[in-house]
C-alpha cells in the first residue's frame, strides 16, 4: 500500500471514530464496511466469541444514544437498521482482530490501532504543549498575554465538520 493510500485511509478511519458514553469509539457497521463484511457477519462473528468483548471492549446503543445518532446524521445513512449498533473501544477493535482473519481484516486492523496511537499521540502532545504554555506564562509578565491567548486558540480543538445530509 502506497504512503497516500495508508493516509487517505488513516483521515477516514479517523472520521469514523466517534465519542460515545465519554470513550472513542467505532461503529460495527463502519468496521465491517473497512473489513469488507456485511454488519451482519461481522456481528455474527462477535457473538460467536461473545466472552472476547466485556464491557468495556464493545457495548450496544441505548435505543436514546441511537435516536440522538440518526438525529444527528439523518436516517439515510442508518436505514434499514433492525437493531441497535454496537460500538467497539479500541481495545475491542484490537480484539476483533482474533475473531476476524482474513488478509483484509488484519490490514485494517493494523491501520486502525495506528490511527488510535496517533490520537492518543496528539492529545498527549497537546496536553504536554498546554502545560508548558501555562508555566511559560507564571514566568513571564502580562505583556505576553495577548501572545499566550493567541496560542490556546490555536491549541483549541476545531468544532466537527458537520456532515451534509442529504444529497
Amino acid at each position: 500500500m502506497t504512503k497516500n493510500a495508508l493516509l487517505m485511509q488513516s483521515e477516514v478511519i479517523e472520521n469514523k471514530i466517534f465519542l460515545v458514553q465519554g470513550k472513542k469509539v467505532m461503529f460495527d457497521k463502519d468496521l465491517a464496511e473497512l473489513y469488507g463484511v456485511e454488519t451482519g457477519n461481522l456481528n455474527k462473528a462477535v457473538n460467536r466469541n461473545i466472552e472476547r468483548f466485556p464491557d468495556d471492549f464493545m457495548f450496544q446503543l441505548t435505543k436514546e444514544e441511537f435516536q440522538n445518532l440518526i438525529f444527528h446524521f439523518g436516517r439515510s445513512s442508518w436505514g434499514g437498521t433492525r437493531k441497535l449498533p454496537r460500538v467497539f473501544t479500541e481495545n475491542g477493535v484490537a480484539m476483533l482482530s482474533s475473531v476476524l482473519n482474513s488478509e483484509r481484516a488484519i490490514r485494517v486492523n493494523i491501520q486502525i490501532m495506528r490511527t488510535f496511537t496517533k490520537l492518543r499521540e496528539m492529545l498527549a502532545s497537546n496536553k504536554e504543549l498546554a502545560k508548558r504554555l501555562d508555566e511559560m506564562e507564571k514566568k513571564y509578565d502580562s505583556q505576553f498575554k495577548g501572545v499566550f491567548d493567541a496560542i490556546r486558540q490555536l491549541m483549541a480543538s476545531p468544532e466537527p465538520k458537520k456532515k451534509k445530509i442529504g444529497f
